[in-house]
């Protein structure tokens, strides 16, 4: 066990002199307003002088994006859980290679939206899926994980309400095929991400998303300035003032 613990140690060391970006993921249902508090954060940090970089999943690279297109539509209902979580490993393990891996040697910090938890919140069908999910993550991700994930947090009722305030006010014909789900669906999803939150809680944040959206933007910035002032993390600013002393 004290092996082991050496090794987990270890491994996260030589992660940040490898990498020594802050990679910072967002998780949550549907209408938990990940891609606007993600957007909102970039403008914070870019602001205070940091490097910011935003990616999302599945997607982030071109032939990524195209994917995207294809597993948000209808059409791939038709594969089981297994063939699904496979197009997104491979979707991932592109992403990774091309984008966060760059990013994070670049010392960026890199805002993803949904990485591999999300996997097992919308490709884990209970029936054993979840060491098939082990496996094609430890593959896909290259051994890179977040250092820290948030996830947004919020009754599944105000999101799906949002998502269809959000469609109507962008005049879409339809929501995609994951947001469409029996709301049971989407209230297993949910408890899955809480469950991850609680099992890997010295990596995961719960936000409540579901508070205004001053309150959830200050609660999202007050864990990543945490973050980034417990990695002694300088910006372009930080910098600057120590040359000019």
């Amino acid at each position: 066990m004290l092996f082991l613990i050496k090794y987990a140690f270890e491994l996260k060391e030589n992660r940040r002199i490898l990498f020594p970006g802050l990679f910072i993921s967002f998780e949550g249902i549907e209408g938990a307003g990940k891609t606007t508090h993600i957007s909102h954060l970039a403008r914070l940090l870019s602001k205070k002088g940091y490097d910011v970089q935003i990616t999302r999943e599945p997607g982030g690279t071109p032939a990524a994006e195209a994917a995207r297109h294809v597993l948000l539509s209808y059409g791939v209902d038709e594969f089981g859980s297994c063939a699904e979580a496979i197009l997104f490993a491979a979707i991932r393990s592109d992403h990774v290679e091309s984008i966060i891996r760059p990013a994070l040697m670049q010392g960026k910090i890199l805002l993803c939206d949904r990485f591999l938890d999300s996997s097992y919140a919308y490709q884990s069908d209970g029936n054993g899926s979840k060491k098939i999910l082990d496996y094609l993550q430890k593959v896909s991700t290259q051994g890179i994980v977040p250092d820290c994930t948030i996830i947004m947090d919020l009754p599944v009722d105000i999101g799906l309400k949002r998502i269809h305030t959000r469609c109507a006010s962008k005049k879409m014909s339809s929501l995609d095929r994951f947001e469409q789900k029996d709301i049971k669906i989407h209230e297993i999803r949910r408890q899955i991400f809480l469950d991850i939150a609680r099992d890997q809680s010295d990596r995961c944040r719960i936000v409540n998303s579901a508070s205004s959206f001053n309150d959830v933007s200050r609660n999202v910035l007050n864990i990543v300035c945490e973050l980034i002032q417990n990695r002694i993390f300088p910006s372009r600013n930080a910098k600057n003032e120590i040359k000019d002393r």
